[in-house]
């Protein structure tokens, strides 16, 4: 799967679950500035990849992550074999 690929799905993820415009999803996007995402939003965005990659998503993969895509990234690296 491209970083591409997962953008798009992460993409699409974002805009159903927390009603975000997805023309204002970029990779620049800042999850809790600029998409307005909580810590509660976090946690739920977390099962959602676990799902998505369907791998158990750990706290201390996404620590840094601040952007969409710093979650493209660690996804990307996380799917590698």
């Amino acid at each position: 799967m491209t970083e591409q690929d997962i953008f798009n799905k992460l993409k699409e993820v974002l805009a159903d679950s927390f009603r975000l415009d997805p023309e204002k999803i970029t990779l620049d996007s800042h999850l809790f500035k600029d998409l307005d995402l909580d810590s509660i939003d976090a946690v739920e965005l977390a099962i959602q990849l676990q799902d998505f990659t369907g791998r158990r998503v750990k706290a201390q993969e996404f620590k840094d992550v601040r952007t969409v895509g710093d979650v493209v990234t660690t996804i990307h690296r996380m799917l590698q074999p």
